[in-house]
């Protein structure tokens, strides 16, 4: 029995928190998706990915297993939570909040209808619901017509504000604290773990001493080394360096919907020729790809050129992903660069075990497109003259 028991309730606890965007950035991103809603005769919209829901309200919605959305109607925005985050969905976001228990199955659509009654047309993301949720919200909403705002979100978060950038360059600072903390603990016989632990902590520090709020831990930092370092994605082992290891630093910063990142190539102690020849080579690609960024630059020509490069070294079958991509990975940068995007440039090789020079090789720079050219976020050199540790 559940007749005695909340189901969908306003959870208003405590009062609205610190929010690292002002009021009109935050009413700027709603309007702009409300002018789209107006042109396409869509009634509301409900977003249900995390990226859209905190770019769009503010709410650092985090995966509990439950669903979570975001509705915007011509007037309003209302977040949708699961009860057990308490008030943090109210707390964060811009605008109001409706929170859900667990004591019936359908209590998040029942949700979902009361913040859609007398819609007509509902946009959705199409590509990041699953079968099952559509399947669901189609009988929550019978009649409803379904409309895609994917490609829009997605466009709309290519550019950045000047208030977004401000805080991502904040953010690449702290990844350049985090990886001079890294630098400073390696030496042979420490293992992975250890200097990933020493960077993240690193972060974290700068990361509460910066803001008034944020949620910890948020800066995390990652080390491979010998042939831990074929992955570009790889978690720290237990893995102690040895002299001569090449080595693979990242740092990544989530930071209220935003991502700051930095990657650099490492040796320790001796390096061998056919190692050292390969970075040189990665370095100068990295280098070239920095020089070809700027407003109106095609995304394409940028790949082809660099790709060139790799085939002239003899290592374009070495590479397994795209140098050029939007700064947090998430969203394509379109045909073109333009003001205001943020990029990540990162060229990256591998040479397997038993080849000469055999490692992952990649370095990653964030770089904001000016009106005029662009700006390198990090102030970490890179390459074999800088990033070799004796």
């Amino acid at each position: 029995m559940t007749h005695d028991m909340f189901h969908v309730m306003e959870w208003h606890n405590g009062d609205k928190a610190w929010a690292p965007f002002s009021q009109a950035e935050m009413g700027r991103r709603q309007e702009a998706v409300r002018a789209w809603m107006a042109g396409h005769d869509v009634d509301a919209a409900l977003f249900t990915s995390g990226p859209a829901i905190t770019h769009l309200s503010g709410w650092l919605c985090r995966d509990v297993g439950r669903n979570r959305g975001l509705v915007l109607t011509r007037t309003d925005g209302t977040t949708i939570s699961a009860a057990i985050e308490g008030g943090r969905g109210w707390r964060q976001s811009l605008g109001g909040n409706l929170s859900y228990t667990d004591w019936r199955r359908d209590n998040y659509w029942r949700a979902v209808r009361q913040l859609t009654a007398g819609v007509r047309r509902l946009a959705l993301e199409f590509d990041t619901v699953s079968l099952d949720f559509r399947r669901l919200l189609d009988a929550a909403l019978p009649g409803v017509e379904m409309v895609d705002i994917a490609p829009f979100v997605r466009a709309m978060r290519r550019v950045k504000s000047c208030e977004e950038i401000a805080l991502i360059r904040k953010g690449a600072m702290i990844c350049d604290l985090g990886a001079r903390a890294a630098v400073a603990c390696i030496r042979p016989g420490v293992a992975e773990y250890q200097v990933a632990h020493a960077a993240t902590e690193a972060m974290n520090l700068a990361l509460a001493e910066a803001f008034p709020r944020v949620e910890l831990p948020g800066g995390g930092a990652a080390l491979q080394s010998g042939i831990n370092t074929d992955g570009a994605q790889g978690s720290s082992t237990n893995k102690r360096i040895l002299a001569g290891e090449i080595l693979s630093l990242t740092c990544t910063l989530p930071l209220f919907g935003q991502v700051a990142r930095l990657q650099r190539t490492l040796f320790c102690g001796k390096i061998d020729g056919a190692h050292l020849d390969i970075w040189h080579k990665n370095a100068a690609i990295h280098r070239r790809g920095l020089e070809l960024i700027r407003p109106g630059a095609a995304c394409a020509e940028i790949g082809e050129v660099l790709n060139d490069m790799y085939r002239s070294f003899g290592l374009i079958k070495r590479r397994s992903a795209r140098v050029l991509s939007h700064h947090d990975g998430r969203e394509d940068l379109g045909p073109e660069l333009l003001p205001g995007m943020v990029v990540a440039l990162e060229p990256m090789v591998m040479l397997p075990e038993g080849e000469p020079g055999a490692g992952g090789y990649r370095e990653l720079d964030m770089v904001v497109v000016t009106e005029d050219g662009a700006e390198v976020l990090s102030a970490l050199p890179f390459g074999p003259d800088h990033t070799f540790i004796g």
